[in-house]
């Protein structure tokens, strides 16, 4: 698996995760994000690559305080196994 489609697995992962704590459904957090559903899946799914405004959109709909809190088990699963060299 390449870097790039590990890091959307793990924020996919972990959106899917925040999301179902919160105990609201994909269409609830898609409306709430004002995002697609279908799209939302793909993200949970790691299907996709999402810009950074797609993961303030979702922080938001999951009413996070900080939108980095999604990225903090993908930093330490991808981030952390790359080399400087590595691009």
């Amino acid at each position: 698996m390449s870097k790039t489609s590990r890091l959307s697995h793990y924020i996919g992962k972990t959106v899917r995760s925040r999301r179902r704590s919160k105990g609201i459904t994909i269409e609830k957090l898609a409306e709430e994000s004002e995002l697609n559903d279908k799209y939302l899946g793909e993200i949970e799914r790691g299907e996709v690559n999402i810009s950074i405004e797609t993961l303030f959109k979702i922080a938001n709909g999951l009413s996070l305080k900080d939108p980095s809190d999604l990225l903090v088990e993908a930093t330490r699963e991808v981030y952390s196994s790359m080399s400087k060299r590595e691009e």
